[in-house]
């Protein structure tokens, strides 16, 4: 009978443990979003790409602009969709959002995007993603679709 207690506890604390993982924020780009670092970016879009795995996932944009070639990570797909968004080489947007480095390469988390004069929101001031839902901002990575 003591072993079963002492097996019950182990088992309650590694439910307990997964549960709390799951519920806090992961290393996704919610995290990374520094709102010290925003920028705007103004060009075309020079290629669209949409990753399927991990940080990648999500429609990702090669702006090109006046000085570089910027890579814009958007979110997931389905959320742009979703709004009416869709984007294509060519396409002129404005793109504002954080400035990071991975990898030495650096990128933009993008906060907003204007294209053809509508703005599509994707995160708010402190970087939280639309698409975040419920658990206090906490929900999937800022990267990745919703878990089903």
């Amino acid at each position: 009978m003591k072993h079963w207690n002492v097996w019950l506890a182990a088992a309650a604390l590694a439910v307990a443990g997964a549960v709390m993982a799951e519920a806090q924020p992961g290393p996704g780009m919610g995290r990374m979003y520094d709102p010290k670092t925003e920028t705007t970016l103004k060009g075309a879009v020079d290629e669209v790409t949409q990753g399927t795995r991990g940080m990648w996932m999500g429609t990702h944009l090669m702006v090109k602009t006046a000085d570089a070639t910027v890579e814009a990570m958007l979110g997931p797909t389905n959320f742009l969709t979703s709004k009416g968004f869709s984007f294509a080489k060519g396409d002129e947007v404005e793109v504002t959002g954080s400035k990071v480095k991975l990898n030495d390469k650096e990128y933009v988390i993008a906060r907003e995007v204007v294209k053809d004069g509508k703005t599509l929101t994707l995160r708010d001031k402190t970087g939280r993603p639309e698409w975040a839902g419920g658990m206090g901002g906490r929900g999937p990575m800022p990267c990745c679709p919703p878990r089903q």
